[in-house]
């Protein structure tokens, strides 16, 4: 193990608020919605009103990258079905274009998980390379040394419940943060979500499919401690209903690998990824 301060390139993307410690933990209020892309559009003036849009996302955002680890027998997708009041899930996340990702691509290791209703997550920025070793049950070959218990927590994890991949998933964010009194609150828009349950590797030209009907949007609210009134009475003009969607246990449920639960997205009969052309995509 080497105590190298730095294992990243200050160009990658992902969450805005990053510091030079290689461990990161965040805790949060989480809220999603379920809008339909052409509402998104109404929404969006509003919140860049208010908010500043994410330094690493413009018009179009950015993609994010997710491959899920779980037990044979699912777990932690049931753990989040049966609205444990503790569960936690681990994955590994990528942002930006993954058919860049090479062995020393920086990519994040994370911890999720909810105690009542607030979210912790913790995340450690790994070489690609050194990300696969651990999510394997491999200490890396380079890592910051403040982040060992982190490292040692993952380990055990992937040892003692003997974790696998079992989904991808990706999508198109749209990112924006509070600032001032609001400095923590965070709106994002996912689109175009997609997910696979096989071909893990980031950069593999596999086929995806739409785990999210294309026409729809998820976004999510996160708060440090409360959402403010203006987006509250947002959200109630445009009729958004609290939705309580995983993107993990949904793409779980599109494969067929679990049975439909209260709270899927019906994806019957949706197009592939490479069926569905960009002129659809943006007019559903």
């Amino acid at each position: 193990m080497s105590d190298a301060p730095s294992i990243a390139p200050a160009h990658d993307l992902g969450h805005a608020l990053r510091g030079p410690n290689a461990l990161r933990s965040f805790n949060r209020y989480e809220i999603k919605y379920l809008v339909p892309v052409a509402e998104v559009a109404r929404i969006q003036p509003t919140i860049e009103q208010r908010l500043d849009r994410d330094p690493h996302s413009d018009a179009t955002g950015y993609g994010v990258w997710s491959t899920y680890y779980d037990t044979r027998q699912l777990r932690f997708y049931w753990e989040k079905v049966e609205g444990l009041k503790f569960r936690r899930k681990l994955r590994l996340r990528h942002y930006g274009d993954r058919f860049d990702v090479a062995g020393e691509t920086p990519v994040y290791v994370e911890i999720k998980q909810r105690v009542n209703r607030v979210t912790q997550k913790r995340r450690i920025r790994l070489p690609y390379r050194d990300a696969l070793r651990l999510c394997a049950g491999k200490e890396p070959e380079e890592y910051d040394a403040s982040a060992r218990g982190f490292v040692e927590e993952v380990l055990d994890l992937v040892h003692r419940l003997d974790l696998r991949p079992i989904a991808m998933t990706g999508y198109q964010r749209q990112a924006y943060l509070g600032r001032g009194a609001e400095l923590g609150l965070r709106v994002t828009f996912d689109q175009r979500v997609r997910g696979r349950d096989r071909d893990f590797h980031l950069a593999t030209d596999a086929e995806n499919r739409f785990i999210v009907p294309p026409r729809m949007s998820i976004m999510e609210v996160k708060a440090n401690e409360r959402v403010p009134y203006w987006l509250t009475d947002l959200t109630a003009e445009h009729n958004l209903q609290v939705v309580r969607i995983s993107k993990y246990c949904q793409s779980v449920e599109a494969f067929g690998h679990a049975p439909r639960s209260v709270f899927h997205v019906p994806v019957e009969d949706l197009p592939t990824e490479k069926t569905l052309t960009v002129s659809e995509t943006t007019n559903r």
